[in-house]
């Protein structure tokens, strides 16, 4: 038996990247090493273990683990490493330069005391000046901590006169359009530095659209998301719905990842083919990307998971009533906020960002994100 076991796993290791095919959570196609046939390789709970099922006749009726189940562990142990040997940590900013010269030789000295709350002061024995100095919130008038509860309320599903008026009751008093400026503020500034870290995201990816309203005109924003992490990988609006070019989506996310997916889902409409052909497929079988563009309600090649995304932001669109304008930094925040900031429980609480190896440390997500950004 030992032998037999040895053997399988030997040829587990046989089979080439693009045999393994993710469909959904714990569900595979492993295509056979002899003949044309797919084997499906899933994931079936026994009492309160879960356990990996293949339909080959190995499993079946030998109830052996067999080559197919094997070369999916080594496969999922395969990403799992890539992602902590790619891991991103991004901690809250506690270094404090002097702002004149740059120097680390600073002590404090004091507070300066002001309505909006307290700022730390510091004295730099090197050029002897005083300052003050708060990371991603230099001269902000108000608190980080007010700015960025704002950001978490607005993105949370509060309107930003709802956000005003709750922030009335810490003592905050700010307008609607003051929230709005800290939004599109520290979006554009987060947006940039998010696109340079590398999301080590899965080998399946999907694509949808759905329609939104900006300035009461129909139009249609366009996503591209990774099934195993739920990470948004790219977004993009768009005028009209059937003549548009998805290249220019497929492309971002392309650039965002570094990388290609094995299976690209995505449903019946035109474009996503021609868009699929010019930037997914390849005449060498490997680097070809397998477009599944059948999708149905009930199955395994539903698209539920992408519907929910699109269910999310329609959600926050009514709150607003609309958006205003087409290049608007709502959907660039949300983007961040589904991202890295909420918790999803289809990941057990994680981010989609720390599925991808994004770890943002800190009680305050929001924070950490902006104090990193304004490094660059």
């Amino acid at each position: 038996m030992g032998v037999f076991d040895g053997s399988r796993e030997e040829k587990s290791k046989e089979f080439r990247k693009y045999d393994l095919i993710r469909i959904r959570d714990g569900y595979y196609y492993v295509k056979s090493q002899t003949t044309n046939r797919e084997y499906v390789v899933f994931l079936s709970k026994i009492g309160s273990h879960d356990t990996w099922e293949c339909n080959c006749p190995d499993h079946m009726y030998r109830r052996k683990h067999c080559k197919h189940i094997r070369a999916i562990e080594n496969l999922t142990n395969q990403q799992n490493q890539n992602r902590e040997i790619h891991k991103v940590v991004l901690y809250p900013r506690k270094d404090v330069l002097c702002k004149y010269c740059d120097s680390e030789n600073i002590v404090k000295d004091g507070k300066r005391r002001n309505k909006y709350g307290d700022l730390q002061k510091w004295f730099c024995r090197d050029c002897s000046k005083y300052f003050t100095k708060n990371p991603g919130f230099d001269k902000m008038k108000n608190d980080p901590k007010n700015i960025t509860l704002s950001m978490q309320l607005y993105f949370s599903g509060e309107s930003l006169r709802r956000t005003s008026k709750t922030l009335e009751h810490i003592g905050v008093n700010v307008s609607h359009q003051t929230v709005y400026n800290w939004i599109k503020k520290y979006t554009e500034l987060m947006m940039p530095f998010l696109t340079t870290i590398i999301p080590q995201v899965g080998d399946a990816w999907r694509a949808d659209e759905v329609f939104i309203k900006v300035r009461g005109q129909l139009k249609y924003l366009f996503s591209l998301m990774d099934d195993e992490t739920r990470f948004w990988i790219a977004q993009e609006v768009a005028d009209r719905k059937e003549g548009h070019d998805a290249r220019w989506l497929f492309r971002k996310g392309k650039m965002i990842t570094q990388t290609r997916p094995k299976v690209l889902f995505t449903d019946g409409l035109h474009f996503y083919s021609k868009g699929y052909k010019k930037e997914f497929w390849a005449v060498n079988r490997e680097n070809r990307t397998l477009h599944i563009r059948h999708i149905h309600m009930a199955n395994d090649r539903n698209n539920n998971k992408m519907e929910r995304l699109n269910g999310e932001f329609r959600d926050r669109e009514k709150v607003v009533r609309g958006i205003k304008k087409e290049d608007t930094a709502i959907i660039d925040g949300y983007q961040i906020y589904h991202n890295y900031v909420r918790p999803h429980m289809g990941l057990d609480g994680k981010t989609p960002a720390e599925a991808c190896g994004i770890d943002v440390q800190g009680e305050n997500k929001w924070k950490t994100l902006i104090q990193n950004a304004s490094r660059r």
